[in-house]
């Protein structure tokens, strides 16, 4: 029996994205790549991690055994690297459109299949999908923590 859709489980997985977006758009535009606290690494560059982990992973859900790259993936002229806020947020909406068109071929029972993601993690695919919006929540609280620290008011983390 199922208890939560493929459909809810996007919402909630892009949910979580709208706002890591908003917190991406609150950062001034030089310090993105720049600013950082105790040694960790600059937004700009969490934002980039979080990149790898949208499009290619959901491709992957969609697509049992095909786990691919970002280099791997037809992203037309954007630029795959972004060194400016303005590519971040361009590259985020295109990896947005891109789980949205993938996750229409995941069906529940892929839910519960078992697979390794990139050679190294096994494991249930909701397992998966959980471990991403786990990452992604665990980064975007080291971007309010930056954007406090530079007195940019955060949006509420409860408005995804």
């Amino acid at each position: 029996m199922e208890t939560i859709t493929t459909a809810e489980l996007l919402e909630h997985w892009q949910g979580h994205r709208r706002l890591t977006r908003r917190i991406i758009e609150a950062f001034p535009e030089d310090k993105l790549f720049t600013f950082s606290i105790g040694g960790m690494r600059t937004f700009g560059e969490i934002s980039n991690e979080l990149l790898l982990m949208g499009a290619p992973p959901a491709h992957g859900f969609a697509n049992p055994g095909e786990w691919i790259s970002f280099k791997e993936m037809e992203t037309g002229d954007l630029n795959i690297e972004p060194k400016t806020k303005e590519d971040v947020l361009t590259l985020w909406d295109w990896s947005t459109d891109q789980i949205n068109k993938y996750w229409k071929d995941v069906t529940p029972e892929r839910m519960r299949e078992e697979e390794t993601l990139y050679g190294q993690y096994e494991g249930m695919m909701w397992w998966h999908l959980f471990y991403l919006i786990d990452n992604e929540v665990h980064h975007r609280g080291q971007g309010y923590v930056y954007l406090r620290a530079l007195g940019v008011e955060p949006p509420f983390f409860w408005e995804r």
